[in-house]
């Protein structure tokens, strides 16, 4: 990849053919895409998958200076370099596919190998597309300046090919055997202790809150397809934002946020500050009556009302109209409930999604306060590398839209290895034994997913090996 950035060569110009898809599902397609770049993003009905590469975006600590704002910089500026074909005035919109580190001085080693600070890919193939049944299918290159028309024909004809080829094979479902493997987690007392040390900590008034977060090691016997594993997440996390990145082939990150850093739309931003946890249950009544618990807690009304006035104070260095929702309303997802308030704000032009990222990440409710402290805390008690765990995932675009969300509900793979993380805040009040069973929980989607995706598991826990030595 290069220190910096890599990017197009700026003799170059970008050309793109769309044409309709609604007979393209993303599985298939991204299955097709198997030993190439390959990405996939959703909310609810709405998605996008992504293969290939045509521009490609790195940013680490070699480059000096703001990671957020370069990559912006270099994005608007390949925007600008597109090819049009004769009798088109306006561009097709440029989208980049991503995410950040949780730490500015992460280090791209062991898991996190192909992730470095930041990287963003603009796709070769996309494929975009909604509960409508509508799909639309974006094909892309780098191409001469002085191209002529013949280009977007050839284009065009790559996208209708590839398209007959998916339709084709749009029932594959690929392999129903089952993977044998053992997931380690993290040892109870050791975990507890931290907790402790966590609590001791914000007595003696150096932080407020901290997140702390603990990991569960994956070993398989075999390859597990990581979108086997997102397409299981998506069919039972519908509330959440799913995503999957994986920016070198065997190399992906894969979650389900429950909650945004940043969303700007044509200067709308919107956000949701999402603190507090109580398991889901299992009957409606349950549900109800845990949520109503959740909802009277003075424990889990404190720590939302952290993370909620933090952003907001953020916020008000840039935006204008700050909205929140007057009291905190239960997010009931698959497994847990959360606290959780809707934000909106009206921003400036010429501010950007990846300005706000940078205001806003690391949020309270990923890493504690005040923030410094906080990070400088964790950086002591968690004996691994966070990599992207935790840091802002999704993409943007040259006009400055876009949607992060934390990489939460998070496993990285490589090959057959995965580590999931999950994490709770500490706050005055927290009972170790409960924040053991609240992160236990939040592993819940992802071993579920593994577990639909072919993988069969034995739980064990670590004696000795998670929170002895600092690992990447």
């Amino acid at each position: 990849m290069g220190d910096h950035l890599v990017a197009h060569d700026s003799s170059r110009c970008l050309a793109t053919v769309t044409v309709p898809a609604p007979d393209l599902r993303p599985k298939p397609f991204l299955r097709h895409a198997s030993g190439d770049a390959r990405g996939f993003w959703a909310r609810g009905e709405r998605w996008v998958a992504h293969r290939g590469v045509t521009v490609e975006l790195v940013a680490d600590r070699s480059a000096g200076g703001d990671r957020f704002g370069v990559s912006a910089e270099v994005a608007r500026d390949v925007a600008r370099r597109a090819l049009l074909p004769s009798g088109t005035a306006r561009a097709p919109r440029v989208q980049f596919y991503g995410g950040f580190s949780f730490r500015s001085d992460h280090e791209a080693a062991g898991v996190w190998a192909d992730f470095p600070d930041g990287l963003f890919q603009l796709p070769a193939v996309e494929l975009e597309g909604d509960g409508s049944g509508d799909a639309w299918l974006r094909v892309r290159a780098l191409v001469d300046a002085n191209a002529g028309d013949e280009v977007f024909q050839r284009l065009r004809t790559e996208a209708e090919s590839l398209r007959a080829e998916l339709a084709s094979r749009a029932d594959f479902e690929g392999s129903s055997d089952r993977v044998p493997g053992r997931a380690t987690a993290t040892e109870r007392a050791i975990w507890e202790a931290a907790v402790d040390a966590s609590l001791e900590a914000i007595r003696s008034g150096s932080i407020s809150k901290a997140v702390l977060a603990r990991t569960m090691d994956v070993e398989l016997a075999g390859r597990v397809d990581p979108v086997d594993v997102v397409a299981q997440l998506w069919e039972v996390n519908r509330g959440s934002h799913v995503f999957l990145f994986e920016p070198a082939p065997g190399s992906a990150i894969v979650g389900a946020a429950p909650e945004t850093v940043a969303t700007l739309r044509d200067g709308v931003f919107h956000a949701t500050a999402v603190a507090g946890s109580i398991r889901r249950g299992e009957t409606p009544r349950e549900q109800a009556e845990l949520a109503a618990r959740l909802l009277a807690s003075d424990k889990d009304r404190a720590e939302q009302r952290i993370a909620l006035d933090d952003m907001v104070a953020r916020l008000e260095t840039v935006a204008h109209q700050i909205r929140t929702d007057p009291q905190p309303h239960v997010l009931t997802l698959a497994r847990i409930q959360h606290l959780e308030t809707e934000i909106r704000a009206s921003v400036p032009a010429g501010v950007g999604v990846l300005d706000l990222v940078r205001l806003l990440h690391p949020t309270a409710a990923v890493c504690g306060l005040p923030r410094d402290a906080a990070m400088a805390f964790l950086g002591q008690e968690e004996p691994f590398e966070r990599g992207w765990y935790a840091g802002p995932v999704g993409w943007f675009d040259a006009e400055g839209n876009g949607v992060f969300a934390p990489a939460l509900r998070t496993g990285v793979c490589t090959g057959s290895r995965w580590r999931l993380f999950a994490g709770a805040g500490i706050v005055e009040g927290s009972v170790p034994a409960l924040e053991w069973e609240e992160t236990g929980i939040k592993f819940e989607p992802m071993l579920d997913a593994l577990r639909g995706a072919g993988a069969e598991l034995d739980l064990v826990t670590a004696q000795d090996a998670e929170f002895v030595g600092r690992d990447t």
